[in-house]
């Protein structure tokens, strides 16, 4: 039988490495949105550039590159000093279940971060 003691010391291990996760894709994906701006075209609409059969969204080469890399800053934010609020909003019974799903979306917004900046990097080739 789980006491609260072991669940707690369970959310503190998968807690630590969750963070220290996110930290190294949110550096990576600043790095590569930084190095994909220096051979950036800066337009008010580079989608255009990238699909010329899309859509027709306007997005700008700003807006484009950096937009995820904030929103995982934002994440990694929140999970480092919200940790305590984690623990107590918990809606799952496994929270081994709940990091699984967090890492899911992370690595969806950080998947998208890169594909990004791989698409600009390639466009400036």
């Amino acid at each position: 039988m789980t006491t609260i003691d072991d669940v707690s010391d369970d959310f503190s291990r998968l807690h630590r490495i969750f963070t220290f996760h996110l930290g190294v894709a949110v550096s990576l994906a600043w790095m590569t949105a930084l190095y994909a701006s220096v051979s950036a075209p800066w337009v008010r609409n580079i989608r255009a550039l990238i699909d010329p059969a899309g859509l027709g969204r306007v997005e700008s080469t700003w807006s484009f590159l950096f937009v995820m890399p904030v929103v995982l800053t934002v994440a990694w934010l929140s999970v480092y000093f919200g940790r305590e609020i984690l623990r107590r909003s918990q809606t799952l019974g496994n929270v081994a279940i709940e990091f699984a799903a967090a890492a899911m979306v992370a690595f969806g917004l950080f998947y998208l971060s890169i594909d990004r900046a791989v698409s600009v990097i390639t466009l400036g080739l």
